[in-house]
């Protein structure tokens, strides 16, 4: 929805109905009359009245519910079921509730038609109360015997230009016409502002839209927007697009799942990202889901699931079967969780729903699960989705879509562009082999981080969720008992290795020692021939000794003769 350029100078009563005000910049113009209409049953009393009530409770402006049409008993009753006390307000003087009854034969009896009455029962009731708001339900009923066109606009303008003289904020219901907004096609020009009503029924689901026709000296939006009509109370989804102008933020935040964080190079996803998880059914999705639920409860996060296919107590029960405990969350006021079938409402009907529940609970983190239950045309279901996307982002809240796909191609066809719109897109998978089924996990993308491309296997048990590596080899991906298998024959093969290098390796030092004893045995033998040859030298030099010696022994005898 654009944002006006300027703020409007135009003094405004706020209605205190959710996305209503912020459809009008403000709310309704203050101090003058505004009109309501549309068909039967499509919210317009309740609207009124919510108006009024607001009013009363939260801006302190007493208001006049004048009625021409329900008693003011069968109004209260009525009403009960949005939680609102009309009898306490109307004994606390902050609302007065008159029934004017209006009879058509007695207006043709009458002559000359006038609402002077009106305006002193009016008169008398506000000033009782003090009032600041006017409500009139429904205009036709005063000029159901009227044919005159020139004197039912001249008692138009009457009315609107009294009320506009008291300073009053009104608000007029109208049925819807043939060809005009109106039954009589007048009130739509006297009025200041004026807000269309539609209840459609497509595909026997009902779905309501607000439009703001006109709103004289003030922008508006001007699309047509869904609204909420339940036990509490009346919204309406502000929103049809948003533009890109949200912020970016770089913390991070766990899966739960420590090996998927192990996948995303920061370890987790970013805040206030969009992350899609899809597959088959049954290969776990929203047991991721509730893992980043957990995790985020943990860090003390307030969480908020949509769930469209089994209810908050089913999936809690589900989740400790994988080791999970939700429900201490959930009494702890961290997580909680909303569940309706699909076809309980219409696209719009559940955003202005989503809408709602999220401006009062206030999450940091946003499941829906699975958002392919969503059913309608394909060009609404996308621009739904679109909305969807835009309106957590434009919040900061991180979303978590699971989306069901009924083959395993990582193309785009069937989702709406839904993957298109996310952040981070984790891929689950089954594998058939050997007689078995296996579940796998990809990171298919992660904008902003770098991450695994490595397929893993993902299990499931009592302990918990695990992530492990799938084998890779010539034959492809092997998981499961074929992983194990292929491991132990691995884990055989190494030890053969391992087994026939310890066996060289005896071999090796039986060799070495063999010749180092060889070596050291002919290196003994050296050293005997050595010491023989030492003691041979030795024993030859001696016996030259004794020669030598002998001879001069014998000289020395010959010498002495002579």
């Amino acid at each position: 929805m654009p944002e006006p350029s300027t703020a409007s100078a135009l003094p405004k009563a706020r209605t205190g109905i959710s996305g209503f005000d912020d459809v009008t910049y403000g709310g309704l113009p203050a101090g003058r009359p505004s009109l309501v209409c549309g068909a039967a049953g499509c919210g317009k009393t309740l609207f009124a009245v919510t108006f009024l009530v607001n009013g009363a409770t939260l801006f302190d402006e007493p208001g006049v519910f004048m009625s021409f049409e329900e008693r003011a008993e069968d109004l209260a009753a009525n009403v009960a079921s949005l939680g609102y006390d009309l009898d306490g307000l109307v004994a606390e003087k902050k609302i007065a509730i008159d029934h004017v009854r209006v009879e058509r034969g007695e207006i043709e009896e009458s002559g000359e038609y006038d609402l002077d009455g009106l305006f002193i029962r009016l008169a008398y009731a506000v000033d009782t109360i003090g009032a600041k708001r006017v409500v009139l339900d429904t205009i036709e009923t005063l000029f159901a015997g009227l044919t005159d066109a020139a004197v039912l606009r001249s008692e138009l303008r009457r009315l609107f230009g009294w009320l506009k003289d008291r300073g009053l904020t009104a608000v007029i219901t109208g049925e819807r016409g043939d060809g005009h907004l109106t039954r009589q096609g007048l009130e739509e020009y006297v009025s200041d502002c004026v807000v269309l009503l539609d209840n459609r029924v497509e595909d026997q689901i009902t779905t309501r839209r607000l439009r703001v026709v006109k709103y004289r000296g003030s922008a508006h939006g001007t699309n047509e927007y869904p609204f909420l009509i339940d036990e509490q109370g009346i919204s309406v989804l502000p929103v049809t697009s948003a533009d890109l102008d949200y912020g970016a933020s770089s913390d991070v935040l766990s899966s739960g799942i420590a090996g998927l964080d192990a996948m995303l190079g920061p370890g987790g996803f970013f805040r206030g990202s969009s992350v899609l998880i899809s597959g088959v059914a049954g290969t776990g999705k929203t047991t991721i889901a509730a893992h980043l639920l957990d995790a985020a409860c943990r860090r003390g996060e307030r969480c908020l699931a949509f769930v469209f296919e089994e209810s908050g107590a089913q999936i809690c029960r589900n989740a400790r079967s994988v080791g999970l405990d939700l429900e201490p969350h959930i009494d702890d006021g961290l997580l909680k969780f909303e569940a309706a079938r699909p076809s309980l409402y219409g696209l719009e009907m559940h955003l202005a729903r989503m809408n709602r529940d999220i401006e009062q609970f206030q999450p940091s983190i946003v499941v829906i699960d699975p958002v392919s239950a969503l059913r309608g045309p394909a060009n609404e279901l996308q621009a739904t989705l679109l909305r969807m996307v835009d309106m957590l982002k434009s919040r900061g809240i991180t979303a978590v879509f699971t989306s069901l796909r009924t083959d395993g191609t990582f193309d785009q066809a069937g989702d709406l562009g839904l993957s298109s719109m996310m952040d981070a897109w984790i891929k689950l998978q089954d594998v058939d082999a050997n007689g078995e089924r296996t579940r796998t996990l990809y990171v298919i993308k992660a904008r902003g981080m770098s991450h695994s491309n490595q397929v893993r296997e993902f299990q499931m048990s009592a302990s918990g969720v695990r992530l492990v590596d799938a084998y890779v080899g010539p034959a492809g991906v092997l998981t499961g008992t074929a992983r194990i298998v292929q491991e132990a024959e691995e884990q055989a093969a190494l030890l053969r290795r391992r087994q026939d290098s310890e066996r060289r390796r005896r071999e090796v030092q039986r060799r070495r020692e063999s010749i180092e004893r060889q070596i050291a045995e002919l290196r003994a033998s050296l050293e005997l021939a050595d010491e023989e040859e030492q003691v041979i030298l030795g024993e030859d030099e001696l016996r030259e000794t004794l020669l030598i010696q002998e001879r001069t022994t014998i000289a020395g005898r010959r010498g002495a003769a002579e």
